[in-house]
Parts: structure tokens; C-alpha cells; sequence
């Protein structure tokens, strides 16, 4: 005689109980494990004379020309040339506010004043003289401290949090994603970068878009139109990386998280959960749930970009308060 009939509510129940528990191990043992790859070098405990606390979360986050961990090769591919030490090629400031996030690009040629700090290495006070350089310039002096000091000073916002990612493992996180889909409005080309690109939907491998972030000579506008580039670039990267496909999954999620993870910098602060909220935030500024802007410029001063003091002054205001931001840059 045919023996009872499975009970298949029962085997579906404990079949689910078995997916989710190998889930949640995975999940767990996927935190822990990037958690130990993270490099918290960044000590803003080190930045004197600081602005008040403001409602919305701040992030620092600077694209660094760091060669380190390329071969030749991938410096010759990648047209990244072989400067020793580094520099930023990228700094972008993301508020994620209550009221919506904003992401406004700093271009590095921005005038600013570099004011009186504390050496990152040596703890000795270097005074201000008012010197007055490009932003970038503050990076190259005295590291990330010193940017973040240099931009609290000029703007008058409080940075919470600093995410610091170079050259190699940008273009690791998009070979990893399979590359990223970006519609671009103009073709462009540009010897220095690499740069060789046709109008429209195409998707970007990780060489392709690290000379699409990095272009400016084929620009007009030069360090204006790059930014915004970058800021384009950015978003579409997160929310590419930020689907279920790639969350859920950890044949995706481990070569993704492993393909950065190594030349990310951060502060000693930043948990992956600050990281993982920054990452929807600029998510949500690519489905259009945001403003990304340039820092609002009003003229040049010896080819540097001068800031429109009134227009950051307010946007400052705005972000600090968690208002909607109303200020728009160029």
C-alpha cells in the first residue's frame, strides 16, 4: 500500500528555513569579512577648529590618483601615467538629508584659503597665512585631514564622514558589475585620458570609464563638465551595485565588494553601515530623488574657480538646517 502523502507544507517550511539560515550565515559572514578589508586610515579627530554638527550626514568622498597596487601594464592600459604619491582627481560632497540628498562636486581648481592645521604625521600646529591655492593642493600638502580641514574652513560645513577610493580599484568595482550603462548626451575623445566615446547608451568596462570620469581637455568647460561627469558616473555605478541581483547575491556581491575594498580609505569612524548608506544615498540622487550640482562659481582668480560666497553660504545653511536645498551651481 502507498504510504502516507508527503507533507509538503512541512517540507516547504523547513526547505525555507534552510535557504534563509544559509542566507543569513552568508550575510553575516560577507560583513565580517569585508569589515576586516576595510582600510580605516583617516583620523578626523585630527581636524582642529571644526564646524557645529549640522541635521543631515556629510560625506567627503574623493577619487585619488593612486597607482598603488598597478602593474605597469595596468598603469599603460588604464593611461594613468606613473606619478609617484597621489593626488585627488575627484572631490564631491553628499549630504543625505531627511529633505532629500545632494551631491555637489568641489572642483579641484577651486580658490580657496588653506587655514591654520595640524600635521597629520608630525602633530605640530602649522599656522594660516591666508595663501590662497587650488584645492587640490590641500590633498597634496598634507593628506585627507588637511582637505577636510581646507573645505570645513571655506565652507563652513562639517564633514562626518571621508571615503577615499583609487584609480585600480574603480575600474576593479566596474569590470567586477560587468561594466555600467550610461547614456551619454556628446561623443568626446581625448588622447590624454583614453577617452574615445560616441553619443548614446553604451555600457562602460572599467579603462572606458575611468577615462570617461577623468577627461577634461575635451571640454570647454574643462573641470566643470568633468565634474559633472563624474557625479553621472557615480550615480549610475551605484545604482547598478545596488540592485538585489548584486545585494542578494554572493557570487556577485564578493567579487564587487573585493574588487574595491582594498584601495578604499576611509575614516576611522565609517561602518560599513555609514558606507552602505552612503551608497543608496547616491543611488537615490541618480532615480531623481536629490540635486547634484557644481559648487556655485562666480569668476576666476589666476585660473582658479572662484565660489560664489552668497550662493554657499546658503547652501551651507540649508544643508546644515535639513531644508530643501534650493541653490544650484553651474
Amino acid at each position: 500500500p502507498a504510504g502516507p502523502a508527503p507533507d509538503w507544507r512541512k517540507r516547504i517550511k523547513i526547505g525555507s528555513i534552510a535557504i534563509v539560515s544559509v542566507l543569513l550565515v552568508t550575510g553575516i559572514g560577507t560583513y565580517f569579512w569585508a569589515d576586516s578589508q576595510v582600510r580605516r586610515e583617516v583620523d578626523l579627530s585630527k581636524v582642529i577648529e571644526r564646524p557645529k554638527e549640522g541635521d543631515c550626514t556629510t560625506y567627503l568622498i574623493v577619487g585619488s590618483d593612486s597607482r598603488e597596487g598597478m602593474s605597469d601594464e595596468e598603469k599603460k592600459k588604464l593611461h594613468t601615467g606613473s606619478a609617484e604619491g597621489k593626488r585627488t582627481d575627484s572631490m564631491m560632497v553628499l549630504a543625505k538629508c531627511s529633505s532629500g540628498n545632494t551631491m555637489v562636486s568641489l572642483p579641484r581648481d577651486s580658490d580657496v584659503e588653506i587655514p591654520s592645521f595640524v600635521g597629520s604625521q608630525s602633530g605640530k600646529k602649522y599656522a594660516g597665512t591666508g595663501k590662497r591655492t587650488k584645492l587640490n593642493a590641500a590633498y597634496a600638502d598634507d593628506g585627507p585631514e588637511l582637505l577636510v580641514r581646507t573645505v570645513e574652513f571655506n565652507t563652513g560645513l562639517r564633514i562626518d564622514h571621508y571615503a577615499e577610493i583609487g584609480f585600480a580599484g574603480f575600474a576593479n568595482i566596474v569590470d567586477a558589475l560587468g561594466g555600467v550603462e550610461l547614456d551619454i548626451e556628446q561623443g568626446f575623445k581625448d588622447e590624454k585620458s583614453g577617452a574615445d566615446f560616441k553619443a548614446g547608451k553604451q555600457t562602460l568596462n572599467g579603462e572606458q570609464s575611468l577615462a570617461f570620469v577623468r577627461t577634461r581637455y575635451a571640454f570647454a568647460e574643462s573641470d566643470l563638465q568633468r565634474t559633472k561627469n563624474q557625479q553621472k558616473f557615480l550615480s549610475a555605478l551605484a545604482s547598478q551595485a545596488a540592485t538585489p541581483g548584486t545585494i542578494l547575491n554572493p557570487f556577485s556581491l564578493y567579487p564587487v565588494m573585493g574588487a574595491g575594498l582594498d584601495t578604499l580609505i576611509v575614516d576611522k569612524d565609517m561602518s560599513l553601515w555609514d558606507m552602505g548608506e552612503m551608497f543608496f544615498a547616491m543611488k537615490g540622487i541618480s532615480s531623481g530623488e536629490g540635486v547634484s550640482m557644481n559648487m556655485p562659481i562666480s569668476g576666476q582668480r589666476g585660473g582658479n574657480l572662484v565660489w560664489d560666497k552668497a550662493k554657499v553660504q546658503q547652501l551651507v545653511k540649508e544643508i546644515q538646517n535639513d531644508q530643501k536645498v534650493t541653490v544650484r551651481g553651474q
